[in-house]
């Protein structure tokens, strides 16, 4: 059993989950959390279950209206029949009742489905969320087990910069210390010298790198 189905679906019983496919910020979450096959599968199950059960509401207004004008048609063939012309007004009323049957026939199909397919899209959203959920919680471990790296590479670097800076502050220290001497040792003029010397065979050593 998957995490998912021990630790989330208890917790999601009894709650009322939004259409996932319908909701935007269910689609922002996968730029973030790349979405698997599995996912993909069931976003592609619930839209065709939606789209199933948006065309039965269609249908049955669609039909509905188409029933209401064949009966209204055989109210209109009743007056005709009345007024001599009962062999076709009949013919074409019992046309009509054929068609009515026939209309009742596919609503009631409609309404079946319409029954059954509520109970059908929860499932499949419920999975769909149960999946969601356990590709939520792999990332954010993913990403808790990066972070504590990176905190710890911090934490050393830090500790290594300090430690760079303490022996940087040493070295400033020491060489102002050796000039200071050497220029009173020595005096300005024979430092000058030197510093000149000194900046030439820097410069030599640079080039011959």
């Amino acid at each position: 059993m998957s995490r998912s189905e021990e630790v989330y679906r208890p917790a999601l019983a009894g709650r009322k989950i939004p259409i996932l496919t319908l909701d935007a910020k269910w689609h922002q979450l996968f730029n973030q959390a790349h979405p698997d096959k599995r996912i993909r599968r069931l976003e592609e199950k619930l839209n065709e279950l939606l789209k199933r059960q948006g065309k039965a509401n269609t249908e049955i207004k669609d039909i509905k209206r188409l029933k209401k004008r064949l009966m209204k048609e055989i109210l209109d063939n009743a007056w005709d029949s009345s007024g001599g012309n009962d062999g076709r007004a009949e013919k074409k009323a019992d046309e009509n009742k054929r068609l009515i049957n026939e209309c009742n026939e596919k609503i009631r199909e409609y309404e079946d489905e319409l029954f059954e397919l509520p109970r059908e899209i929860d499932r499949v959203n419920s999975d769909l969320m149960l999946a969601t959920m356990d590709i939520c919680y792999n990332r954010l471990k993913e990403n808790e087990k990066e972070i504590e790296e990176i905190a710890d590479w911090v934490a050393r670097i830090r500790a290594e910069l300090k430690e760079k800076l303490v022996r940087k502050q040493e070295m400033e220290q020491i060489n102002q210390e050796l000039y200071s001497y050497m220029h009173d040792i020595f005096g300005a003029n024979v430092i000058d010298i030197f510093d000149m010397k000194y900046s030439k065979d820097n410069t030599k050593g640079e080039e011959g790198r």
